[in-house]
């Protein structure tokens, strides 16, 4: 009997430091799944594509993104600049995105309309552009196979050609896209001829007052605001005075952003595309105010709640 007894509190004994070994490692990995509660990983394509490869390349780029499972991708811009204005390729781009697994936002950039020629070589970039928004925005949802619910500019009676302005919500992030070409912001120096810039400046200007008040409003902890040009509002605010004589069409965008960062509490991410050569794509920050510039391959970025930096290069 007695040793019944004594084999039983052994057993007993041995259970309990068991249970204590194993308590610490639970909580660990709960603890963990704590931590990454809201994390998520998001995918960004330029469009800085090697001539005469830009089928293929943008064909591998979406494949590979893909299968890194983000929650979404955002393609910003649809061709290189060396690519033709054609319809049919604008139409081959738009079923390669409607063929992505995944939601896909596309942000139309200034090599897909600012520099397209007609037949008789004059300017048709304000008909492409236009075509562009027929083709790609009949619906207010993302492109792609997954389901994305999109806020688009053009819901508003007043900016109803502006479909490419989008802003959506995903784990207390605001991500915003907005129609700033590279190249100047597409600011023409000839006289008369600024009338597209003029319009889409006005649309750009309540666009991003509504997103960052929206921001505002619900604390959202990060903004990605993604553009085509680099309105270089990371850098100090005398750097652009000294650049020389023409026109800087990014100026007044360029005022507004690091005006709405400055009341915002939460971190703000720039993306665009300026070329960065061979280097790997990096963060760059000033206060709260991030700039990352895509390369020519695609970018993974991760969402880290809680963290000192809220963006991360990287979809682990």
């Amino acid at each position: 009997m007695k040793r019944r007894f004594a084999l039983g509190t052994l057993a007993a004994a041995a259970a309990l430091a068991a249970a204590v070994l194993v308590a610490p490692a639970a909580r660990a990995r709960s603890d963990k799944a704590a931590a990454r509660q809201g994390e998520f990983s998001f995918a960004l394509l330029g469009h800085n594509f090697p001539k005469g490869e830009g089928d293929a390349e943008f064909r591998r780029m979406l494949a590979e993104a893909s299968r890194a499972e983000p929650a979404f991708l955002i393609a910003n811009g649809i061709k290189s600049g060396s690519e033709p204005c054609t319809d049919s390729l604008y139409q081959e781009r738009r079923d390669l995105m409607n063929s992505a697994e995944r939601p896909l936002v596309l942000l139309p950039a200034g090599s897909d309309w600012t520099d397209c020629r007609n037949s008789n070589g004059k300017s048709n970039a304000i008909e492409r552009l236009n075509r562009i928004r027929e083709l790609f925005f009949p619906l207010p949802d993302a492109l792609g196979k997954g389901k994305l619910v999109l806020n688009r500019q053009s819901g508003i009676a007043k900016f109803r050609d502006y479909a490419e302005n989008t802003y959506w919500e995903y784990e207390n992030v605001l991500f915003v896209t907005l129609n700033v070409p590279a190249k100047n912001n597409h600011y023409l120096s000839e006289a008369g001829r600024n009338s597209e810039y003029e319009d889409r400046m006005v649309a750009n200007r309540g666009w991003l007052h509504r997103a960052f008040l929206h921001a505002r409003r619900k604390n959202i902890a990060g903004i990605v605001l993604v553009m085509d040009g680099d309105i270089g509002a990371h850098v100090e605010q005398g750097f652009f005075a000294r650049l020389a004589q023409k026109r800087d069409g990014f100026t007044e965008i360029r005022r507004i952003v690091r005006a709405q960062a400055d009341k915002y509490r939460g971190q703000l991410l720039l993306v665009d595309n300026r070329k960065q050569g061979k280097a790997a794509p990096a963060i760059e920050w000033n206060k709260n105010v991030g700039h990352l510039a895509l390369g020519a391959e695609w970018t993974a970025l991760r969402v880290i709640p809680g963290s000192a930096s809220l963006f991360a290069l990287g979809s682990e």
